[in-house]
């Protein structure tokens, strides 16, 4: 027989922040309270079973009006590749001029989520 486990969390679906009770068993979730709508279930389950975050940063940028870019992944990647993701992107540079949007990274990590500039920076002189 497996024992289940209580978690806490504040679903952060939407502004209401309800506090949750999740119940998990056998790597499952098996009950979640304190939702006060459908959303909050659905962020349990994603949260417990498959935590996912965008991961934002700066590179480097050669020739550019600013010596750093902020870039981001353009959706949620796995919590677990965050440090990874951190580590490659800290390598990474890339030549101005940028316009925010631009694809710098696609399928990063082997996620299949691009990672992009949040900013435009030009030429410098």
């Amino acid at each position: 027989m497996t024992v289940a486990d209580e978690r806490e969390l504040i679903c952060i679906s939407c502004p209401v922040g309800c506090p949750l009770s999740v119940t998990v068993e056998g790597g499952e979730v098996v009950a979640v309270r304190g939702n006060k709508c459908p959303k909050g279930i659905t962020y349990a389950k994603a949260e417990i079973l498959d935590p996912r975050r965008i991961l934002t940063t700066t590179v480097r940028i050669r020739g550019g009006l600013l010596p750093q870019l902020p870039v981001r992944t353009r959706q949620a990647i796995p919590k677990s590749l965050l440090a990874k993701g951190m580590e490659a992107l800290s390598r990474y540079e890339v030549d101005a001029p940028v316009r925010i949007g631009d694809v710098l990274i696609s399928d990063f990590l082997g996620t299949g989520v691009d990672v992009i500039a949040s900013r435009s920076i030009d030429c410098a002189g």
